[in-house]
This record gives structure tokens, C-alpha cells and sequence, in this order.
């Protein structure tokens, strides 16, 4: 990306290999606002889908040999809502040994959105105080967002630990990422945590400020750690021909990414191959709703790196997060966007 600085060196543990024994980094998975936060109420969870995808992500992580087990130990020992902290007899040989290990990033849903849109932080110009305003406003909005993705993890015996973009130093030239620190990123994997990022208000050294969508995030970490793979969970199955409220929605099932970036549609075999793809923007959606997000997807694709895109909560979710979509499957219900081969 134009004006990125990188760190040459992709090795995911500058500190030194720790004295036990970490698990591969494998995959980076996406959780979408709508996915995880009712969109049409503001700052307002998802209980049952951000509970599910945590379940799953847990599964996901465990090894496929042996016998998975139901049985964890929640890393979340705060006290919250009056309830008494009881962690019983804990050991070392408590804690779920994974095989593999994830980078999250969620998106913000009905946090974050309508406070930039009100106040035009996306926008830049940190000399009004509206935007000023707006800025705090929308972190103190994504900010929660993550404390309670990082607790409904810690609850499923998940290591997570929450990094902010603007804490961390990341900014933005004319909204592409001018610098980002990975320092933090790297050494949390390499300790075995798994670092949970989040869409953010960021300083932009044209514009003032601007608004850091979760997909440029993960676009940025593609390229800096190369995973086996990324996955995009949503509140639908995934790529639309249009709308999916659509009753005639097509299902996109593959999509081929070209070198000059350019793509299309393999699977299925559409009536019109000249037809453009419909995307619909919420009105409030600062970061350029589905269609930044098939573009920020298909320059992931063009890494090498298979894009899998389905519906949290899904049995369809558990296959993607595990790695295990095969081509041309008729089973897997989702979107594959793949380099062309």
C-alpha cells in the first residue's frame, strides 16, 4: 500500500521462541458488526451469535486429533453484575491445549458508526470541536465493543488480549495505512495470546483523523503474516448477486481474483456474466460497507491467501474458521475468493 511502512521481517516472534511451546499462528477471522451487534440498536450485542462464534473459535483451535472436550476454564475473573468469583480447584492441566492459534478482528456494528457519521470523523478536521467530539465519542464506543469480544473469548478459555490501532500507534495517510505498530501483534502471538484488533478512530496525517476499517486492518496483517487462510463472518451466508433480502438473491459461491485485480463469478454460472453485483451501504456505515469488503477480500486473494466468507454461527462457520472449505464443495454454504490459479 502507497506510503505503508513495513517491517521487513515476517517472523511472528522478534522476542525469541518462549520457554513452552506456542501454537502456530494459522488463521485471521473477521467478525462482522452485523454479524455480532444488533445493527438497527445503538451499542447493542448480538448475545447468541458472539457466544456461538466464540464457541466455535474455541473448537476451531483445539487439535482435530484425540477427543475435543466441552470442558474449560474461563479466563474472565472479574466480578461483574454483583456475581461472586468462583474459580474452584485450578491447574495448570486445566487450560485447553490448543493446536493452533488466531488473530480476531470484529468490526463495530451499532458501536462506532453512528457516533463518527454524527460528528464526520471519517471525514477528518480535528480543528471542529464536533469532530474532536466525535472522535472520543467513537472510541469510547469500539473501545467497549472489544473489552466485551475479549471477555465473551476469555469466557470460552480463550487467551485473548484486546489491541486498539490508535493505542498502538497506527495512522493513516489520506485514509492508507501510513504506519502500523506490529510490534505488539507479533509478541502477543508469540506468547501465545490471541490479540483481538478492532476498526478504530485513527490520526490521519492529511485529513486530521479518519475512521481504520477492520478489513484495511486485516488486509495490512495478510500481507505482514501470511495465514494459511482468512475468514469473514457475517449475518448472511455470504456474496450476494444482490441484496440477499432479495428473494431472487444468487448465492456467489466462487470467486476468481485476477492478477490485474480484476474478478469474477466461477461458481455458480450466472444468467448474466455482464451483470455488475449489486451492494447495498447503511446509511451510518462509515467504513464502506460490502463492497470495501469484496475489495479488501480480493487483494488478500491476490496474496495467495483463500478468503472464506459464511454466516456466524453456522456449522458453515465452524468448517470455514477450521479450515477445511473444499473447492467446488456442494455441501459448504458461504463464498470462496480465491487467487486465480
Amino acid at each position: 500500500m502507497a506510503g505503508e511502512e513495513r517491517n521487513s521481517d515476517p517472523d511472528p516472534n522478534p522476542i525469541g521462541s518462549p520457554p513452552w511451546s506456542r501454537p502456530p499462528f494459522r488463521c485471521i477471522v473477521k467478525l462482522g458488526g452485523a454479524a455480532i451487534t444488533n445493527k438497527n440498536e445503538l451499542e447493542s450485542i448480538n448475545e447468541e451469535n458472539l457466544k456461538s462464534v466464540c464457541s466455535q473459535l474455541r473448537q476451531a483451535m483445539m487439535p482435530r486429533t484425540g477427543t475435543q472436550t466441552d470442558s474449560f476454564v474461563s479466563f474472565d475473573w472479574s466480578r461483574r453484575n454483583g456475581s461472586e468469583i468462583d474459580l474452584g480447584e485450578i491447574e495448570d492441566s486445566s487450560f485447553a491445549d490448543f493446536g493452533s492459534n488466531f488473530i480476531v478482528v470484529h468490526g463495530a456494528g451499532s458501536f462506532g458508526h453512528f457516533q463518527a457519521s454524527k460528528s464526520g470523523v471519517h471525514k477528518g478536521g480535528l480543528n471542529s470541536p464536533l469532530v474532536r467530539a466525535g472522535f472520543v465519542a467513537t472510541r469510547i464506543s469500539v473501545t467497549s465493543l472489544n473489552l466485551e469480544i475479549v471477555r465473551a473469548l476469555a469466557r470460552e478459555g480463550i487467551p485473548s488480549v484486546g489491541i486498539s490501532p490508535f493505542a498502538s500507534g497506527w495512522s493513516t495517510q489520506n485514509r492508507n495505512i501510513a504506519s502500523a505498530n506490529n510490534s505488539q501483534i507479533v509478541e502477543s502471538l508469540s506468547a501465545g495470546f490471541v490479540p483481538v484488533l478492532h476498526g478504530d478512530a485513527v490520526l490521519d496525517h492529511s485529513l486530521d483523523c479518519t475512521i481504520l476499517s477492520g478489513d484495511v486492518i486485516i488486509r495490512h496483517l495478510a500481507e505482514f503474516l501470511s495465514p494459511k487462510y482468512v475468514v469473514f463472518l457475517t449475518d448472511v451466508h455470504g456474496v450476494y448477486d444482490r441484496p440477499p433480502t432479495d428473494a431472487n438473491a444468487i448465492l456467489l459461491n466462487e470467486i476468481v481474483v485476477h492478477e490485474d485485480g480484476s474478478w469474477n463469478v466461477v461458481r455458480p454460472k450466472l444468467p448474466d456474466t455482464e451483470k455488475e453485483v449489486e451492494i447495498t451501504v447503511a446509511a451510518h456505515d462509515t467504513t464502506g460497507g460490502m463492497q470495501a469488503k469484496i475489495q479488501e477480500a480480493a487483494l488478500i486473494a491476490k496474496l495467495g491467501v483463500d478468503v472464506y466468507i459464511t454466516k456466524v454461527g453456522t456449522e458453515h462457520c465452524l468448517i470455514a474458521l477450521r479450515g477445511e472449505v473444499r473447492e467446488n464443495s456442494e455441501d459448504w454454504l458461504g463464498t470462496i475468493i480465491r487467487y486465480a490459479k
